[in-house]
């Protein structure tokens, strides 16, 4: 699914709490499936799917070579999508350090590609993400990829969940109000920021109805 990009950005806004939507891109990080998902929106108002996919590597191929092929895909995704920010997964360590490893480098790629450009970026670990979407840190992937499919209004879950993953750090980046990076710009005060619970409940209302989208 792809639809054209915003013309005529020039600046960011206040990023989420902006009065217009915003759009942000979502990386779920990783070598051999790197999920990517673009999301228009603002907190208190249903999100919009702009595009999902997975960046795939051959295990086979050295490490070198896969985290170019991921930089060029983001790279690609960047140009034609042209986010206002873009969200990174936290990684924190697992018992398998290679895959740890691996899901570093390509969540330092997606930051590089980022930089490169001045956008800002934005990192939140697993539980932010479960909790932003589904209102509980300890959800599991299909209870993420439902609330997903649900708050996005469309018809199947992104599949595979890498997918799913990437538009749920998207949305939660929308409804946390994540303070911008190398913008200048000052967040709200806490008792300002809606919380990312509520919010997802507002948003899941307003879905249900049918209406809300932005």
């Amino acid at each position: 699914m792809f639809v054209k990009p915003h013309a005529g950005r020039s600046t960011l806004v206040g990023l989420t709490y902006a009065r217009h939507p915003i759009r942000v891109l979502g990386v779920d990080p990783g070598l051999t499936r790197c999920g990517v998902g673009v999301v228009d929106g603002a907190p208190g108002r249903a999100p919009t799917l702009v595009r999902v996919g997975v960046i795939r590597t051959p295990a086979s191929d050295d490490v070198a070579t896969r985290l170019l092929a991921i930089e060029t895909e983001i790279e690609s995704w960047l140009d034609a999508c042209q986010p206002d920010a873009v969200a990174v997964e936290r990684v924190f360590s697992q018992q398998n350090v290679r895959t740890v490893m691996g899901t570093a480098q390509a969540g330092a790629i997606a930051i590089a590609a980022a930089a490169r450009r001045g956008l800002p970026v934005a990192l939140h670990t697993p539980s932010e993400v479960k909790a932003a979407v589904t209102g509980n840190g300890r959800a599991g992937k299909e209870q993420v990829a439902a609330m997903v499919t649900r708050l996005l209004q469309i018809t199947d879950p992104p599949r595979p969940a890498d997918a799913a993953d990437a538009l749920a750090l998207a949305i939660c980046h929308l409804w946390r109000g994540a303070a911008p990076m190398s913008t200048g710009l000052r967040p709200k005060p806490a008792a300002a920021q809606a919380s990312p619970a509520a919010a997802a409940a507002q948003v899941s209302r307003a879905a249900a109805r049918g209406g809300g989208r932005a």
